[in-house]
């Protein structure tokens, strides 16, 4: 009983004091009054439901008697419910004599919106946690509802000291930064037991799978998240690995133990059935991953959950086998990855955990079961669905969230109430409102690839190709007789610009010139002008033509006279051109036949006596 009892303080110690612990923490903002308005640093209490992406707003109050709300409130006929219209009020109390909770609870039973506990000692803040399994009561423990934090004790004092002047302090809490956000994705990881034998938290943790698992495979399965399970092992001491009790909480020879579920040795399951159920878990959800289908690891765990109970002595190899062959699975791939638990070398799957398990950058160790990480941060609170989901959806960047994440049961849509005060075109139902889950944002929008360009706030203008296809980029249109003329044009890439005919703004007006009254055209001594809608009729005295090029009226006949003048002449000039042609090319032929013809004959015959003649005296003969 001896080794025993070492043994599990070991587990104890193990299980609460290894590694390092990270208070998780958000920002509170003292508005008034000015003596003290500052930024502050408080602890997330692991209860409740932080509002993790938003905001509170609230007056503090102190009260007179229960300081430490020990004691339901009512007993004292005391509430702090505020009035319609009126800001929540955040209830502080002092630390000491009560569990955190119980605390909590008994300012929510108040009425109180929020619950900021006042450390009793100067110390680096901790984070408010539930009670130990023995000293829980579930009863109230997953009925807290408000938000809590833990403040120092510099600020509760001063806080306090303010209130006694009949000062009004104003806070605000903020949980906007308290997860990261960076992207379109959100990577969360679940350190949970397949034990269900552990109390209070044991049975919250089984209802916040059974519940959150179709919020979970929805967010895997379109790739909004990326999931995954762990499972917290400890080692066993060097000096007792060959005990007895060793041997019952541990397999791989001492490396990977749990601690036996009914903290009782001598009956019930041991400590390395949880072991190995976890690491079943775990290769469960290795093989559905390398399949594709990471989130069938919910349906094994749920049905596993349900069909084998520790209490009712089902919890079982066999039982385990039955969900994974339902589910479809090889059982054999499941127990290649399991291996042999009772070889002495490392399992490669629960190595993996227990180096997991050591925090790396900000997020600190796993020390605490249930707890979920997200985005490299620990959540602090009420392990529920909706909460969950809540700190799940303030991981994603602003306008990327999943519409899971903008339902009325999440968040609350700002651009119901008057557009969010930002622009829009309700003609055609158009807004730069974008609803996100931090609230709303003001953002020119992109309609059916057209981008439009602006603040957001009092001006958005489509730009870019095609833009006039939507409400016709912004610009003004108008129709008349069948007409129609836009201030919208197509090559340019943002702009209006009234068309020929009009003048204004190309946005809200086009108005049409009268061309007539402003003598722009149609202005000849025989001309007759008329306005139209956008453009001018412009006509002629008697027998006379009006042409628009000269904006002048000509005769009719005149100008029939002038086209067949113009004509003969045109023929004529094509005539003798053609004659002087024909002269000159017969003048030339001529030319060269005589220049030929004289070369010839000059290599036959003397063309000049003094030329070639033979040299024979007259009279010789």
């Amino acid at each position: 009983m001896k080794v025993g009892f070492l043994v599990c303080i070991w587990f104890v110690l193990c299980g609460c004091c290894m590694g390092r612990f990270v208070v998780e923490k958000n920002s509170l903002r003292v508005t008034s009054p000015d003596s003290i308005k500052e930024v502050y640093e408080c602890a997330i209490g692991n209860f409740g439901v932080p509002q993790y992406g938003g905001t509170m707003v609230g007056n503090v109050m102190y009260p007179k008697t229960n300081k430490k709300s020990c004691k339901n409130f009512s007993d004292f006929d005391i509430f702090y419910k505020s009035r319609p219209g009126g800001m929540p009020v955040f209830l502080l109390v002092d630390r000491g004599d009560c569990f955190f909770t119980l605390k909590a609870w008994n300012a929510q039973q108040a009425g109180a919106g929020a619950i900021l506990v006042a450390d009793d000692r100067v110390e680096p803040l901790i984070t408010m946690d539930t009670p130990e399994e023995e000293d829980a009561k579930a009863d109230y423990l997953q009925d807290i509802t408000i938000p809590s934090a833990l403040i120092s004790k510099s600020l509760g004092d001063s806080i306090k000291k303010e209130l006694s002047k009949g000062e009004m302090v104003n806070i605000n809490l903020d949980w906007r930064e308290a997860l990261p956000h960076p992207d379109d994705r959100v990577e969360y990881e679940f350190w949970t037991n397949s034990n269900d034998e552990c109390g209070p938290k044991c049975e919250s943790q089984r209802e916040f799978v059974k519940h959150f698992k179709g919020a979970a495979q929805i967010l895997e399965q379109k790739g909004y998240t990326q999931f995954s399970p762990h499972y917290i092992t400890w080692y066993c001491p060097e000096a007792f690995i060959l005990s007895k009790q060793c041997k019952s909480q541990c397999i791989n020879h001492g490396r990977y133990c749990a601690p036996d579920p009914e903290q009782d040795f001598s009956k019930g399951y041991d400590g390395k059935d949880v072991v190995l159920q976890n690491l079943r878990q775990a290769c469960f959800f290795k093989v559905a991953n390398e399949s594709g289908k990471p989130w069938l690891w919910w349906d094994y765990v749920t049905d596993f959950a349900i069909r084998c109970p520790m209490k009712e002595k089902k919890y079982t190899k066999e039982c385990a086998d039955q969900v994974i062959k339902s589910l479809g699975f090889d059982v054999k791939q499941i127990e290649k990855c399991v291996g042999d638990p009772e070889a002495d070398t490392d399992n490669p799957v629960l190595k993996a955990e227990q180096d997991t398990q050591i925090g790396k950058g900000a997020r600190g160790d796993v020390t605490i079961l249930p707890t979920l990480i997200i985005n490299n941060r620990q959540y602090r609170g009420k392990l529920d669905k909706g909460a969950v989901l809540k700190a799940i959806c303030s991981g994603f960047e602003e306008t990327t969230e999943p519409a899971i994440c903008l339902t009325e049961e999440i968040e609350t849509n700002e651009c119901l109430e008057s557009n969010g005060g930002c622009w829009q075109d309700k003609a055609a139902n158009i807004t730069a409102c974008q609803d996100t889950f931090r609230g709303r944002v003001c953002e020119c929008p992109v309609v059916q690839g057209v981008k439009f360009v602006g603040d957001g706030y009092t001006h958005c203008e489509a730009s870019g190709a095609l833009r006039c296809e939507i409400n016709n980029g912004g610009c003004w249109k108008g129709t008349q007789n069948g007409r129609a003329y836009s201030a919208c044009i197509d090559d340019h890439t943002k702009g209006c610009k009234c068309p020929p005919g009009f003048k204004g703004d190309g946005i809200n007006s086009c108005e049409d010139i009268d061309e007539c009254k402003e003598k722009l055209a149609c202005q000849c001594a025989e001309c007759k002008c008329k306005n139209t809608w956008g453009s001018y009729d412009c006509s002629c005295n008697a027998n006379l033509l009006y042409m628009h090029e000269h904006d002048t009226c000509i005769s009719k006949d005149a100008k029939s006279e002038f086209s067949w003048g113009l004509v003969w002449t045109i023929i004529l000039g094509l005539a003798v051109a053609g004659v002087s042609a024909y002269a000159v090319y017969k003048y030339r032929i001529r030319r060269y036949m005589d220049s030929e013809i004289r070369a010839i004959m000059a290599q036959y015959m003397p063309l000049d006596q003094g030329e070639g003649a033979t040299n024979v005296p007259h009279g010789n003969i």
